[in-house]
């Protein structure tokens, strides 16, 4: 299996910015850009927000990039700032689905968004990446082709179940009328693809692109095996069987090393998906986030207000990306990969180190992590972990005997960053796998003990979700026993501490197959055991591309073909919440929730809100 590898060339020198102004543009002497970027979060430049690690990448490649951060979609004024691009838009929703963004698992819209100047959610409109495609249309007629990009457009690229909407709606490529989509992390593929566009060559060989045909496309040599057929999206709208169907194809082909591409009739129209583009190496990544960013936010944004999310990631870092928890509710790995791919310690040391020159660094260092903070360094231990794996998961129903489950190399990671001069604090708040701990019988109970002593603020954040083991089996999450078992290890670490520690945890209401009876006993639970009253306490969103969501669309869990019981009515979601958390309102949405659309039957989707933000 060949590599599609980009090589940077740094052959364009890097600004402060990337130009966000006319004004700008003409100081770097970059009329035209090559490149426009639109997005529906402000532009803060730091590697955690995936307009500037796109748009840094490119011009490390040597392509000439401007970034326009949630434009005015009622005018053209703001998207017509920079002019038009020799080679292509861009268009993300941001760091987050923009419904996700902007609604509560309730249907409230959210007043504050902290990836908005001043704090007020009034920036982001609904369905983000629609709305910005048909604005560049609407002032550029015959404009360069669009590409969408981000977590929004990745994880509705095919057919899928709206919560918002309670239907199946077609590929996002399709209703934002644009030309490509690539979707995952994109880092080498955007820098693949800007080369091909710009030197009119075929892109259509691409990894983690898709696009659109006329007709069937014709076998591809380029890639492995015959096409799959996906159900025509006329059938998988009407049909839950069919979307079903769909839905399981659809994720057996996002294993990069075993996926073919798929072909799926949208209207009179195809929807080709590649297979999903190979995994970085720890090079790559390495390379990616030494790029120079300010790890500020750009003045035009800054001068509209306070963006509240820079507090938490101007002084973070990205050690590794992929999970391989594969929790039913959650996207990462449709998004990011099943494949951890960590970063060499060395460039991790190099970035802190970088921190410390910074005028706005006080010592602290936010978070060191990824989606799950202790899969650093870890990963399959056969011979060749690209081959085929006839192992269901890495994790779930029971940890695979071949998962590497080593501590070591973050433990000693996180004492290089404290050893290094100007740092104060180094804090770990990325999920964990609190399963992984109990796994790891070498160097997990040292971890922990670190974790405890230098790396978190007094408390610990666990998910557990639930305490109910038919249900953790429908989340796909470690049983009940794992938690029982993590709370005892963590009494007794603790009692070794001068300053006492606590753990507070994340738990979930309204996931297919909870019912009232399941969180009365999650509340007794909590209450006995835990001897708390929880509030970290979420109700179930059903957000594209995840099993969870397909459960909820279809009533049935997909491994076993046996109904499950699916919480609908947006009243009784809000009683599970009550039962365990105290003073929960129950008053009624402003506009319908989630699932709560027409009344005829309803179809598959994808993942919970925090789960875009936290793992474990």
């Amino acid at each position: 299996m060949e590599r599609e590898t980009t090589i940077m060339t740094h052959t364009l020198h890097q600004p402060a910015f990337l130009p966000a102004t006319a004004e700008e543009m003409d100081a770097l002497g970059w009329r035209p850009l090559d490149v426009i970027l639109v997005t529906g979060d402000a532009y803060i430049d730091a590697p955690h927000v995936g307009v500037a690690l796109i748009g840094r990448t490119l011009v490390a490649a040597g392509f000439r990039v401007g970034i326009i951060a949630q434009p005015d979609p009622h005018s053209g004024r703001d998207i017509t700032r920079l002019g038009e691009p020799r080679i292509f838009w861009g268009v993300t929703a941001g760091s987050v689905d923009s419904m996700i963004a902007n609604f509560t698992p309730s249907g409230r819209r959210r007043k504050s968004d902290d990836m908005t100047p001043g704090g007020v959610n009034d920036r982001r409109p609904d369905r983000a990446v629609l709305v910005y495609s048909h604005l560049i249309r609407r002032h550029f007629k015959q404009t360069r082709p669009i590409v969408l990009g981000g977590i929004e457009a990745s994880l509705r690229r095919v057919s899928h179940y709206d919560a918002w909407s309670d239907n199946v709606r077609r590929s996002i490529l399709f209703d934002a009328k644009a030309d490509y989509l690539l979707y995952g992390m994109a880092d080498e593929s955007v820098v693949a693809l800007a080369r091909g566009l710009r030197d009119r060559a075929d892109v259509t060989g691409l990894r983690g692109l898709c696009y659109i045909r006329r007709e069937v496309p014709e076998a591809d040599s380029r890639f492995p095996g015959d096409d799959v057929i996906l159900p025509p999206h006329a059938d998988v709208a009407a049909d839950r069987e069919s979307y079903s169907r769909m839905f399981g194809l659809f994720y057996v082909h996002a294993e990069p090393a075993t996926a073919r591409r798929l072909v799926q009739q949208q209207d009179t129209r195809y929807l080709v998906h590649n297979p999903p583009a190979l995994p970085p190496t720890p090079q790559v990544l390495d390379a990616v986030y030494a790029l120079p960013y300010t790890r500020a936010v750009h003045p035009h944004d800054a001068r509209a207000g306070r963006v509240a999310a820079l507090d938490t990631i101007q002084f973070s870092v990205t050690t590794h990306r992929g999970c391989f928890g594969e929790c039913r509710f959650c996207a990462i790995a449709v998004h990011q990969g099943r494949r951890v791919i960590s970063r060499t310690p060395a460039a991790i040391v190099r970035e802190v180190d970088t921190f410390t020159r910074h005028p706005d660094f006080k010592g602290i260092v936010s978070d060191v992590g990824g989606p799950t903070a202790n899969m650093y360094a870890m990963g399959c231990g056969r011979t060749d972990p690209h081959a085929p794996c006839p192992q269901k998961g890495c994790l779930f129903p029971a940890v695979c005997r071949r998962l590497i489950r080593d501590h070591r190399p973050q433990i000693e990671l996180l004492e290089a960053l404290r050893a290094i001069p100007g740092v104060r604090k180094v804090f770990v708040a990325s999920g964990i796998r609190y399963d992984l701990i109990l796994e790891d019988r070498h160097a997990g109970t040292a971890y922990l003990d670190v974790l405890l002593r230098h790396h978190i603020s007094g408390q610990l954040k666990i998910a557990p979700e639930h305490i109910s083991d038919p249900l953790l089996q429908r989340m796909g999450k470690p049983g009940r026993r794992y938690l029982d078992a993590f709370v005892r290890l963590f009494e007794q670490r603790n009692r070794q501490l001068a300053a006492k520690c606590f753990l507070t945890y994340y738990f979930m209401a309204a996931h297919p197959g909870c019912t009232l009876e399941e969180m009365r006993q999650l509340r007794e639970y909590a209450s006995r055991e835990l001897r708390l009253v929880p509030e970290q306490v979420q109700i179930f969103t059903p957000s594209p591309s995840n099993y969870a969501t397909l459960m909820y669309c279809t009533g049935k869990d997909p491994f076993t073909g046996e109904p499950v019981f699916v919480e609908r009515s947006l009243r009784r979601k809000i009683e599970q919440k009550a039962v365990l958390v105290k003073g929960s309102s129950g008053s009624k949405p402003r506009r319908p929730a989630p699932g709560r659309g027409k009344k005829r039957g309803r179809a598959p989707g994808q993942s919970n809100d925090a789960s875009l933000k936290r793992s474990s």
